[in-house]
């Protein structure tokens, strides 16, 4: 059975999300402790996540940064706070989707099923492992991890999505239209920034393992791949 864990500290909401989870079939359990978070996460070891933004000590940002250096476990944002900047951050921290409230129980329990389908069922990548060669930079979609001359690094979701398809538009261009489709297709509106910080974050993954200037922007259009690694190991 899916487990799905809560992390709401209003318990009448908390409560609602229990019971309509339990009765698609999902395991569900609630927060209690909103001290250690990420002790019940691995105790409870969940296949995705409901977080709150306002919670007591800590807010849902800390807690989504807590859980990705651990898993890729889906996470779905659930919060009155509406602004872009909350909706950026979230997922620039590695949330996979933003819910404001109040909100129709029925469009979360929609958004669950979309996520479950899309990471554990028929949705899900194909089980034999997929890799992609561009020169001497090869990525592991199913993985999230790249890898430049022995050195690896890991990739969230979204930016494992990104590369891919830079990779593959090579030496097109990937509009931004394209790209924001691959990511949140799911989503009726999408603040466009939000394209702009997780390509930031590709770029910054690439610095680390010794890519500079790989992603050009290409004004009014979207973004290209630049091999400039080339350089570095011809010299």
């Amino acid at each position: 059975m899916q487990r799905i864990m809560i992390c709401e500290d209003d318990p009448k909401l908390a409560e609602i999300l229990k019971t309509n989870i339990e009765k698609y079939g999902y395991e569900a359990g609630v927060v209690q402790n909103f001290g250690n978070v990420l002790n019940y996460f691995h105790h409870f070891n969940p296949h995705l996540v409901l977080m709150d933004v306002n919670l007591p000590k800590y807010d849902g940002f800390y807690w989504c940064r807590q859980i990705r250096t651990v898993s890729k476990c889906q996470i779905l944002f659930i919060s009155a706070r509406a602004g872009e900047m909350d909706q950026v951050l979230a997922l620039e921290y590695g949330a996979d989707d933003y819910i404001t409230k109040p909100f129709h129980i029925e469009v979360v329990m929609a958004k669950i099923r979309s996520q479950m389908r899309r990471a554990y069922g028929e949705y899900a990548p194909n089980m034999e492992e997929r890799i992609l060669q561009f020169n001497e930079l090869t990525l592991y979609p199913e993985r999230q991890e790249m890898e430049l001359m022995g050195t690896r690094s890991p990739l969230t979701k979204k930016e494992a999505i990104l590369l891919e398809a830079l990779i593959q538009h090579y030496p097109r261009v990937a509009t931004r239209e394209a790209l924001l489709e691959l990511l949140w297709d799911d989503q009726s509106f999408v603040e466009e920034n939000t394209l702009n910080v997780n390509i930031t974050r590709l770029r910054k993954k690439l610095q680390e393992i010794g890519v500079e200037n790989a992603i050009d922007t290409i004004r009014g259009s979207g973004y290209k791949l630049q091999p400039s690694w080339m350089n570095e190991v011809e010299t």
